[in-house]
């Protein structure tokens, strides 16, 4: 069994005995791992007061080579997600990114775009970012990084320039919006108003600047802080955020097969 070592967020903890727990971890350099912490409910534990849900945390695990859990050995907190003290909103926000990690990703694939950005998520919901707006750039590089960013500018099926004029047709199945001569026919499609395409064309090109400046971790620091600021000046309009919830809502139900559990909690206002 090889040792590694790696920065984490706690995605799942499982009471496994009076001792131990079994835990689901989203890794920096590993992706997914699932893990047994033996001993981790006994005082003086290696991993004492580390294993609390979306909390940041490095750890050293032991890799089995076949498909039993790992080992995890030790773990230390670097950073609580305390929103759970303050909004609902931002805490089942925080539950939903736990929640793409685990649905969108297979165990022992690595993300690290990913998992910056899901770094980048928690830290902004815990220090006063819209929540709407930082679900979805999280979202939006979560579909990145899986393969499946929807189409759009352009008809998904021909590739040619889609205006905004009205509501647009966009296709579940296919991926993206869809030009008038190429929606007949097509099963899985909605009609999608302009002000929702606008404003996930505006987020996806935040989400890409930001992309284009994440150059190393050591820079984190410097990221979240521009997080921060673009999550709170780029707003999305409140008359469309229902109907760009439910636009996101069921993508993702299309791509993983189920209706995310999460994804009817994020219409919670602030402070509610």
């Amino acid at each position: 069994m090889a040792t590694e070592k790696t920065r984490a967020i706690v995605l799942k903890v499982v009471e496994f005995s009076e001792t131990s727990c079994v835990v689901t971890l989203f890794t920096e350099d590993f992706g997914k791992v699932g893990a047994l912490a033996k001993g981790a409910r006994r005082p003086k534990s290696p991993v004492e007061g580390a294993l609390d849900l979306l909390a940041l945390i490095r750890i050293v695990f032991l890799r089995k080579s076949s498909d039993a859990l790992d080992l995890l050995t030790e773990a230390k907190l670097e950073r609580r997600f305390r929103s759970a003290q303050r909004e609902l909103a931002r805490l089942y926000a925080g539950y939903y990114v736990a929640e793409l990690l685990a649905e969108l990703t297979e165990p022992g694939d690595p993300h690290r775009e990913l998992f910056l950005a899901a770094d980048r998520a928690l830290w902004a919901l815990d220090h006063e970012a819209s929540v709407p707006e930082t679900v979805l750039q999280f979202e939006l590089v979560a579909l990145r990084e899986a393969g499946h960013l929807p189409s759009l500018e352009a008809c998904v099926t021909c590739g040619r320039p889609v205006k905004v004029n009205g509501r647009v047709p966009f296709g579940m199945i296919a991926g993206g919006v869809l030009c008038e001569e190429c929606r007949p026919g097509r099963r899985g499609v909605v009609s999608v108003s302009g002000g929702v395409i606008d404003a996930l064309r505006r987020a996806a090109d935040v989400e890409s600047q930001s992309t284009a400046g994440q150059a190393s971790s050591a820079t984190q620091p410097l990221q979240k802080a521009t997080l921060l600021e673009e999550t709170n000046h780029f707003q999305i309009e409140p008359a469309i955020r229902g109907e760009l919830r439910a636009i996101m809502s069921n993508y993702f139900a299309h791509l993983i097969g189920h209706r995310l559990r999460m994804s009817d909690y994020l219409g919670v206002q602030p402070n509610q």
